[in-house]
């Protein structure tokens, strides 16, 4: 398995969802609820970037000097901002809270797709 060509089928597979989602959802409950599972999702695709580029980045640095305090200061800090935006703009708009809530799992869905690709790949 080549882990650069998963990572970015996940990554196109993430958008993909985030697109359908946000399209059932205006079809459904309108833009509000669409609106909402987009800022989740698209929420939780900047955190798998930010992720990927944290884990690549050890990768990279493995045996040598470990990384400065202020970037591990910055990556625990991406949580605090990601949140504090979320709150305001939910909290502060009409915007769907669950719809929301359902968009961040939209990476989670995007790997359980990855695997299932890879296992049916595998067997052939």
């Amino acid at each position: 398995m080549d882990l650069d060509r998963a990572v970015r089928r996940i990554l196109s597979l993430t958008l993909a969802l985030i697109v359908v989602g946000a399209a059932v959802y205006f079809i459904i409950g309108g833009w509000r609820t669409a609106f909402g599972f987009l800022l989740g999702g698209l929420t939780s695709y900047l955190n798998f970037q930010w992720i990927k580029r944290t884990v690549y980045a050890l990768g990279e640095t493995a045996g040598r000097k470990p990384p400065r305090a202020r970037v591990a200061v910055f990556h625990g800090l991406r949580y605090l901002l990601l949140g504090l935006g979320v709150y305001v703009i939910v909290k502060f708009s009409e915007i769907s809270l669950s719809a929301a809530l359902v968009g961040l799992f939209a990476p989670a869905a995007a790997v359980i797709l990855e695997i299932l690709i890879e296992l049916i790949y595998a067997g052939t």
